[in-house]
C-alpha cells in the first residue's frame, strides 16, 4: 500500500522580504547569487511582485546572507551586527528568573549593539507592551527590519518559557503593504498599520512565568535560530489560569468544553490537547474551581446548600453533596 504524499511546504513569505535582503548585498557590494541559488530563488520569482517563497527558503537565504555579509542585521543599522550578536542576546537573557526580566535584559543589551533602534518594555494595566523607537531613517529596509526584530523578540520569548504567547495587538508605523495578508501568519494577533510606532502587546501574566531553557537547550536552538522568526508555538502555559478564571466568573454559561473553548478562542480539540500537555484535564480544573467556590460560599454566606450547588454548576443538591464529599471527605453541612 502506497503511503500518502506529504503536502508541499506553503509558500507565504513575500518576495518583498527577499528584495530587502538583496539590498543588504547591494550595500556591502557583494554578489547574492550563491545565496539565491542555495535558497532556490529564481530570477523569475524576483520579477514577480506577488511571488512568495517558503519559510525554509527564507531561512536558507537569510542564513547565507548573514554569514556572507557578517551582519545579522542585514544592512539595517549604521554598523554591522557580526554573526553571533543575537545569540549573545539570547545567552545574556537566559539566566533571568522570569520572562519579564529576560525581555528587559534583551532590550537593554540590544542597545549595546546599536542605538539606531531602541527596544523597551513597559506595563500598562494588565498588558505588557514592547515598543520599537526608530532613531534613524531605515528607508526601503524599514518594514523588513521592524517585522524581523519583533519576530526575533516574540519568538525568543515563546521559546524561553516554552509557551505560545498570543498577542493582543501588533502595530507598525507604515501603511499596509500589498502583501499584508502574510501578517496574520507572522504575528498571532490583530495588526494595525499607520500606528505611531512599531510594537506589540500581550497579557502581562506571561512576564511572571519562569524560563524553562538551559545552556544545552540554547546551544541546540542557536544551531537553527532563524525558525524562531516563523514558527508559532501551540502550547500555552497560561491556559490553565485562563480556564480557571472563566470557570470562576462564567461557570453558569460555560457548562461544557465547546462553550469554554469558544470563549478562549481555541478549538475544543486544541483545548483538551493543550491541557493534556500541561498534565491536567478540563474536568480536574472544573472540579478544582467548583471546590474553591463552594468552600468560599459555605464559609462566607448563609446560603442554602441547594443554592450553592446551583451556583457552582450542579443540577441538584444530591449530586453536589456527593461530589463535595469526594473532594473534601466531608458533607457540605459538616464544613459549616
Amino acid at each position: 500500500m502506497a503511503l500518502p504524499t506529504p503536502a508541499p511546504p506553503r509558500a507565504a513569505t513575500p518576495i518583498a522580504f527577499v528584495k530587502a535582503v538583496l539590498l543588504a548585498y547591494e550595500r556591502y557590494r557583494q554578489d547574492p547569487g550563491p545565496a539565491l541559488q542555495a535558497a532556490q530563488i529564481t530570477p523569475a520569482l524576483l520579477t514577480d511582485p506577488l511571488a512568495c517563497i517558503t519559510a525554509a527558503q527564507m531561512e536558507t537565504l537569510c542564513n547565507a546572507a548573514m554569514r556572507a555579509l557578517d551582519d545579522e542585521a542585514l544592512g539595517w543599522f549604521s554598523r554591522k551586527l557580526p554573526w553571533g550578536s543575537y545569540g549573545m542576546l539570547c545567552r545574556a537573557s537566559l539566566g533571568a528568573p522570569n520572562l519579564g526580566v529576560a525581555i528587559k535584559r534583551w532590550c537593554r543589551h540590544h542597545r549595546l549593539l546599536t542605538d539606531d533602534l531602541v527596544l523597551a518594555l513597559r506595563i500598562e494595566g494588565d498588558e505588557a507592551v514592547v515598543t520599537l523607537t526608530e532613531q534613524q531613517t531605515f528607508g526601503a529596509l524599514r518594514e523588513f527590519c521592524l517585522v524581523t526584530i519583533l519576530r526575533y523578540l516574540h519568538g525568543y520569548a515563546c521559546w524561553a518559557i516554552d509557551s505560545r504567547i498570543p498577542l493582543r495587538g501588533v502595530t507598525f508605523p507604515f501603511p499596509e503593504p500589498a502583501h499584508g495578508q502574510v501578517y496574520p501568519l507572522i504575528f498571532p494577533g490583530p495588526t494595525v498599520f499607520n500606528a505611531p510606532q512599531a510594537g506589540f502587546r500581550f497579557d502581562a501574566r506571561y512576564l511572571g512565568l519562569a524560563l524553562r531553557r538551559d545552556e544545552s537547550a540554547l546551544q541546540a536552538m542557536l544551531e537553527r535560530a532563524l525558525p524562531l522568526t516563523v514558527l508559532q508555538y501551540r502550547h500555552d502555559r497560561l491556559l490553565q489560569q485562563s480556564v480557571r478564571a472563566l470557570l470562576r466568573t462564567r461557570s453558569g454559561e460555560l457548562r461544557n468544553a465547546e462553550a469554554l473553548a469558544m470563549a478562549l478562542g481555541v478549538s475544543t480539540r486544541s483545548l483538551h490537547r493543550q491541557l493534556q500537555l500541561e498534565g491536567v484535564s478540563l474536568q480536574a480544573l472544573r472540579d478544582e474551581v467548583r471546590r474553591e467556590v463552594a468552600l468560599d460560599l459555605l464559609h462566607r454566606t448563609d446560603w442554602p446548600v441547594k443554592q450553592i450547588a446551583h451556583t457552582v454548576g450542579f443540577l441538584n443538591e444530591k449530586s453536589f453533596s456527593r461530589a463535595f464529599k469526594t473532594w473534601t471527605g466531608h458533607a457540605p453541612s459538616e464544613m459549616r
